[in-house]
């Protein structure tokens, strides 16, 4: 397995230079990321019931799994973007479409169903504690009932008419219950189908839990996934030995290229053949939210800016080394940043030469 260890700068500011010509399509589970920032010193008890009232100071929301995704696009200069999937009829739809417009997306795909919620992670946190220790448990809105057929036929019409003027879709597979987001069996075969049929648009996919069942499109697994490994150990890595041979066994079956993903270790990618890509290494706290969500935009972007795969994900670790560093927040890069990003991966690559 060779090691993808050099970039030049000029290489880097042509592909960059291309972003802003790409159009993509995000298909898949827009969740809403809502914050509620809460002053711990306002505590009260409550004369109802003698619980802690926590007291909210502020509300922050943005769109969240893929809109993650966009946002991480959007702040890249993508040129052109588009969601396709579905949110109920509530505020918080409200909400994620304001969110989405900021990041000048159309929102033309992305259908209202009032039969369906919008999804949404409730997110309380002290103001006064930036770290993870600061959030409070989590509340999460999904559906978790099988999304109609005529609303799965919805989102494939909508793919079929965005697609000739396309340069990328990126399918964002968040919902963890079978059959209940965006990505049913039934779109996921749609998905394979047309990028069968239009081989000069870029088709990515990453899946929180069926990322095995993708055909003919990229796929972004983690180097667990990659080996069938569940419920790895704190700091457990996968060997390359073991690696290696899995990444070539999941290229065979899903009959497209893959990359896999490997915490601060980076990546490997199977095309044109496996290559490692290392990570850059970072000092200080990090915040890995959203990290796999700004990978995607950064390689995709780089793909549909004609970079090959160990390129498109070098630049999906330079982002990433960029959004960890950002805390309480789901972080996004600009392009102007990575030039330095890759000063420092290379310099460390040249310490370890």
């Amino acid at each position: 397995m060779r090691t993808f260890d050099h970039l030049a700068p000029d290489r880097l500011q042509e592909l960059l230079e291309r972003f802003a010509r790409a159009r993509i399509a995000v298909v898949g589970d827009y969740f809403l990321d809502k914050y509620l920032d809460i002053d711990p010193s306002l505590a009260e008890p409550s004369l109802e019931t003698g619980k802690v009232a926590h007291q909210v100071t502020g509300i922050r929301h943005s769109p969240g799994a893929a809109g993650t995704v966009v946002s991480n696009l959007a702040a890249l200069g993508a040129g052109r973007l588009h969601a396709v999937g579905f949110t109920g009829d509530d505020g918080e739809s409200y909400d994620m479409r304001r969110g989405l417009a900021a990041l000048t997306c159309s929102t033309d795909h992305l259908h209202c169903d009032p039969g369906r919620m919008t999804p949404t992670y409730l997110k309380p946190r002290d103001q006064t504690d930036p770290s993870l220790a600061g959030e409070h448990s989590r509340y999460d809105t999904k559906n978790r009932t099988p999304t109609a057929p005529a609303l799965e036929q919805r989102i494939v019409d909508s793919l079929d008419a965005l697609l000739g003027r396309l340069d990328a879709v990126i399918v964002a597979d968040q919902v963890e219950e079978e059959g209940c987001g965006v990505v049913t069996a039934r779109v996921r075969e749609a998905v394979a189908d047309r990028a069968g049929r239009h081989p000069q648009v870029v088709f990515w996919a990453d899946s929180r839990r069926r990322i095995r069942r993708f055909r003919g499109v990229i796929i972004k697994p983690n180097q667990f996934e990659a080996v069938g490994q569940e419920n790895p150990p704190p700091d457990a890595t996968v060997p390359f030995d073991a690696l290696a041979p899995a990444i070539e066994r999941l290229r065979a079956e899903t009959g497209a290229p893959v990359c896999v993903t490997r915490g601060e270790g980076g990546m490997v990618v199977s095309d044109p053949e496996p290559t490692v890509v290392p990570g850059v290494r970072v000092d200080g706290p990090i915040d890995p939210t959203g990290a796999g969500d700004s990978v995607t935009a950064a390689a995709v972007l780089a793909l549909a800016s004609g970079a090959a795969m160990p390129e498109a994900a070098l630049l999906g670790n330079l982002v990433a080394s960029i959004t960890i560093q950002q805390l309480a927040t789901t972080g996004t890069a600009r392009p102007d940043q990575l030039p330095e990003r890759l000063e420092m991966w290379l310099d460390q690559r040249s310490g370890e030469a």
